[in-house]
């Protein structure tokens, strides 16, 4: 039965049946054969479906809540057990927004110190695609905004620091030789951002705007490593949280400069599934998340 449930959450996620097989690791008529068998014993159709997938029916959708409760509380049992023979170990898959990368070994380099046996997957997504990842059990925790998207009621939450921002650029350019400007004044000059799909991007959108400008960046990408190299190379300027642009590093002519009126700041912070039993893996990420909100650190 658990396979079963399995293969319609991946259904349900991926929207096709030859992507849901390939990722459950079998063959697309398997795969049918087994959510067909799930429909016979409850006694419903689940999905609607010719040769492709056409969505859940609205049982299909009930089916799917209880899919995910039941799947994700057999993995917790599965590690639980794992973890009282054999002590914490396994893989802990994370999903961190862009812009919060800098603070993610700040987590999980205490984390490996004293659980020496986990390994770690860590991936970038966007904030919508954090807590849609989280709710289809394909990570057991992420990084992302606590205060800009809609988190539901089935997680559970960790402060860890608030985003400030800079204007990250180069002396020689436009605002380069500033101590600190204005949203407005960013505003006026030449950007590489953040695509619009970001949460950062749609922040920076908001506070520009207030100033009664109009953003119109001249370079878009998913990746502040491509943003930051742009800047690097001298002809290019971006916004990037104060963190992140601490980590990137400011060498040779690089200025990060603060970005005032208003100073504003955004709460980032670890989201994990609001489930008791507690994962064992992810109980001793929300404890040294705990602890690392704790001591300050990033708030440096």
């Amino acid at each position: 039965m658990i396979d079963k449930l399995e293969f319609l959450i991946t259904v349900a996620s991926e929207k096709s049946f030859s992507r849901a097989a390939e990722l459950c690791g079998v063959t697309q008529p398997t795969l049918s054969a087994g959510i067909k068998q799930l429909e016979d014993s409850l006694g419903v159709l689940l999905v609607n479906r010719s040769s492709r997938f056409h969505g859940l029916t609205a049982e299909g959708e009930r089916v799917l809540e209880w899919a995910k409760r039941i799947v994700g509380d057999a993995r917790a049992m599965r590690q639980e057990v794992r973890t009282l023979r054999e002590g914490l170990c396994g893989q802990l898959k994370i999903a961190v927004i862009p812009t919060a990368e800098g603070i993610v070994s700040a987590l999980t380099t205490p984390y490996r110190d004293k659980h020496p046996h986990v390994r770690f997957k860590v991936v970038s997504a966007s904030s919508t695609e954090v807590l849609a990842m989280l709710d289809n059990l394909e990570i057991d925790a992420g990084i992302t905004y606590l205060d800009n998207e809609p988190l539901g009621g089935r997680v559970r939450t960790v402060p860890l620091c608030s985003e400030r921002y800079r204007l990250l650029t180069t002396v020689g350019n436009p605002l380069g030789d500033r101590e600190r400007v204005t949203w407005a004044e960013v505003g006026r000059i030449d950007l590489c951002l953040l695509t619009p799909d970001m949460q950062n991007r749609r922040i920076v959108e908001r506070l520009i705007g207030a100033g009664g400008v109009e953003l119109s960046p001249i370079l878009e990408s998913n990746s502040v490593i491509l943003l930051y190299d742009h800047v690097k190379s001298g002809r290019w300027a971006t916004i990037l949280p104060e963190k992140l642009a601490k980590t990137m590093g400011t060498v040779g002519n690089l200025r990060s400069i603060p970005i005032v009126d208003p100073e504003v700041g955004h709460e980032i912070g670890l989201v994990a599934p609001l489930r008791d039993p507690v994962i064992p893996l992810v109980g001793a990420l929300v404890a040294e998340a705990k602890a690392l909100a704790q001591s300050g650190r990033l708030a440096d």
